[in-house]
């Protein structure tokens, strides 16, 4: 009997991937929560895995060509993380919308307010390739790289800078898949753009050096961009653009701006509190702890990913069940959300405080460099179980459209004390790159305890979109 409930059990969960996995369509306003978080999750974390398998893939390869490629891989993949502000403060915008629009079963609306945030991201990504392509030698050297390091991976900052209209594009399409519902489509988008970079990744960088891995790269997001578009645009989604929902919306526009600005201002501050670590560690350590640490930041953002993923799926059920006014619904769904991270996360931070050195060892062999990059990742790792907490929190309000709140939270937290912890450590006291990886995961756990009050205050639920 007991092998039987088991056997029921397994198919009953091999039945749910696979729902999750097809796409259907589903309403996430009804039902069960638990299966609503599960079909949402499983192709969020999906999807992101792969983008992080993406950043481990280049930082494997590139890492075969020595710490000035290293290094300029790192700096730039940090200012690139200002793009990725921008990319997913315009898909928080959208995703907080268009899930408002589902809830309220009105589709033509929500495929109305994609196609204005299009509009939006063309605009702004236009202006950001330019500065990218014009100031790529100059950007690197603003971030503390070495003249040898400007000479050899300029072209790298400028071709992946100039390529940002992908990065942009591919986060908010899928932000407007999510905020339908449709995970699986934004799970598919993007594992075509990671699988096309993993296969020409090393060839590239065979033929055209460090080059190659920017070319590789923004081929392979172009790639998931174009397959978005399709589906976006012919599919047989429950969001389907057509040409008279790109008619200039001011008013749509407005709000999506309103939503989007201080998300992507809420990102800029974390990402520009990201940057200014990775220049602190490079002043006090030299290139050698620049190239571990950015080791470590690489398999950092590849545990990390998959926990935003599960995030996301709090964000797209907020919305949804707000725009239903099925609000205790709405929290229940985020708190069963912050459980399932938590979980995730503690596996993680027994792996990094205890398998460290090991891992760094996959991507170089060079004893400094290990030594900095598994220092990193154990300090790092202790604070996991946080982030998992301030993810999902801050992903609810975002998802709720108080974008507002996560902003305040990350300019208190990062900039105001993040940043002033890790210079008076490695500065003031003299412990150098080691003072700058604990003012991390002390920042975050100050973001989760912060972010757990407001949500817990519950203004959000009054948020209109």
């Amino acid at each position: 009997m007991t092998t039987l409930n088991q056997s029921k059990q397994g198919n009953k969960f091999f039945n749910a991937i696979k729902l999750s996995l097809n796409g259907e369509q589903q309403d996430y306003t009804q039902g069960s929560i638990r299966k609503a978080v599960f079909l949402l999750a499983i192709p969020m974390i999906l999807e992101l895995s792969l983008e992080s398998v993406f950043a481990v893939v280049d930082m494997f390869f590139v890492g075969k060509l020595g710490q000035n490629a290293i290094a300029t891989v790192g700096l730039t993949e940090s200012v690139i993380t200002i793009i990725y502000s921008i990319a997913i403060g315009l898909s928080t915008g959208a995703t907080a919308i268009i899930a408002r629009r589902i809830g309220e079963k009105d589709p033509e609306a929500a495929a109305h307010a994609g196609a204005q945030s299009l509009i939006v991201a063309l605009l702004v990504t236009l202006v950001l390739s330019i500065i990218g392509i014009v100031f790529a030698g100059e950007i690197l050297g603003l971030m503390g790289a070495s003249a040898e390091v400007v000479r050899d991976g300029a072209v790298f900052t400028r071709i992946m800078l100039g390529g940002s209209v992908a990065i942009i594009l591919l986060f908010l399409i899928n932000g407007i898949f999510r905020g339908a519902g449709d995970a699986a489509m934004a799970m598919k988008s993007l594992w075509i753009a990671s699988l096309i970079n993993i296969i020409l990744c090393p060839l590239f960088i065979h033929f055209f050096g460090l080059k190659g891995a920017a070319i590789a790269t923004v081929i392979g997001r172009s790639s998931g961009v174009l397959y978005q578009c399709y589906h976006l645009f012919k599919g047989s989604g429950i969001v389907k653009i057509h040409t008279s929902s790109f008619k200039f919306d001011p008013v749509i526009i407005r709000s999506i701006i309103k939503i989007a600005w201080p998300a992507t201002l809420q990102f800029i501050i974390g990402s520009g509190s990201w940057i200014v670590l990775a220049s602190i560690v490079a002043d006090t350590g030299g290139t050698t702890a620049s190239a571990g640490y950015q080791v470590a930041i690489r398999n950092v953002v590849f545990f990390i990913l998959p926990a935003w993923g599960l995030s996301n799926a709090a964000a797209t059920l907020v919305g949804q069940n707000l725009g239903a006014k099925q609000i205790e619904r709405a929290e229940q769904s985020v708190i069963l959300t912050m459980k399932y991270n938590i979980i995730f996360m503690s596996f993680v931070t027994v792996l990094f405080v205890f398998f460290a050195n090991p891992i760094i060892r996959i991507f170089t062999q060079d004893e400094a460099i290990i030594a900095y990059g598994a220092q990193a990742l154990q300090i790092i790792g202790t604070g996991y179980i946080f982030y998992g907490v301030a993810m999902v929190m801050t992903q609810a309000l975002n998802g709720a459209g108080d974008t507002r709140t996560p902003t305040i939270i990350n300019v208190i937290c990062f900039w105001a004390f993040q940043i002033p912890l890790a210079y008076f450590l490695s500065k003031g006291l003299d412990m150098k790159a080691t003072g700058a990886f604990i003012a991390i995961p002390v920042a975050e756990a100050l973001i989760a305890l912060m972010a757990l009050y407001y949500f817990k205050k519950g203004k959000w639920k009054e948020v209109k979109v």
